[in-house]
């Protein structure tokens, strides 16, 4: 039991569990009220949640990338059964992108393993910005394009979009939704073909993450490799549950001040990772 608990109290254990099933509810409410992957909540909730906790900061952010990516696996099978039967994904740009977004995992879990947590911390800092300047601010008019450029220039999308992900912890959708939807992908597909890129991305990225976290000390208990198994219990259902009130909601609330609060939020965690890292 010792082992299990590592040392921790029961009322640390149980603040835990509290923490990662409230996690669960915030992405699950967000994601279907917003329409952004659960990565993109996740992973800077579970590194507030670790930091306030006392996980170490040597695994603090591996273990919420790779619980995030642990958990993304079956939501993204789902979502992406969901849209191909409304049909909103688009075979034809998922065959384009899905050799490019492979090359990206696999080179973004290699790096995965070499790079400390503040580099890590440090990717998903500038990343978020940058997504939350686009929620903030995007024209619903705006492109950069009609349709997906040549093969040179569809493989560095896909190698971008594979490569940032794993290294973030999200699924496809956080970046593949506003650049498809930049090329002129009508949202419901991009939408729908970015779900099924989570599953390409988020299977191989948790595997590469549970095995460059074996063995190393410090993790959180519960933990195999660099994925927190009582986060993922915990986090996935409560997800599944609280997407449907999002969605709900969103016909009730202004949907473009709330993706502003939430871009905000964005900025504020970028903020604090890069002060942390700074201080």
């Amino acid at each position: 039991m010792e082992a299990l608990t590592q040392g921790h109290s029961v009322a640390w254990l149980a603040a835990l569990a509290t923490s990662l099933v409230l996690t669960g509810l915030v992405a699950g409410v967000l994601a279907g009220l917003l329409g952004v992957g659960g990565g993109i909540v996740i992973v800077p909730v579970l590194y507030h949640v670790f930091t306030l906790l006392g996980v170490d900061e040597s695994v603090r952010m591996h273990v919420a990338v790779g619980t995030s990516l642990a958990t993304i696996v079956p939501t993204s099978i789902m979502s992406a059964r969901a849209h191909r039967k409304r049909g909103s994904l688009n075979p034809v740009i998922l065959r384009r992108l899905i050799p490019g977004v492979i090359v990206g995992v696999l080179i973004g879990a290699v790096l995965s393993g070499q790079f400390s947590s503040q580099v890590l911390t440090a990717v998903f800092a500038t990343v978020a910005v940058l997504v939350a300047l686009n929620m903030a601010f995007k024209r619903d008019d705006f492109a950069v394009g009609d349709g997906l450029p040549g093969a040179a220039g569809t493989s560095a999308l896909g190698v971008s979009i594979g490569g940032l992900s794993t290294l973030m912890g999200i699924g496809g959708g956080t970046l593949s939704v506003p650049l498809l939807n930049a090329l002129r992908v009508p949202m419901h597909v991009a939408v729908g073909t970015g779900a099924a890129l989570g599953m390409v991305i988020s299977l191989p990225g948790a595997a590469a993450f549970l095995y460059n976290g074996l063995d190393v000390p410090l993790r959180p208990p519960g933990s195999l490799g660099y994925i927190n198994l009582l986060g993922v219990a915990l986090i996935v259902p409560a997800t599944m549950i609280s997407t449907g009130w999002g969605a709900k909601l969103a016909h009730v609330i202004n949907a473009r001040r709330l993706r502003q609060l939430f871009a905000l939020f964005l900025a504020l965690t970028s903020a604090r990772m890069f002060y942390g890292l700074l201080s």
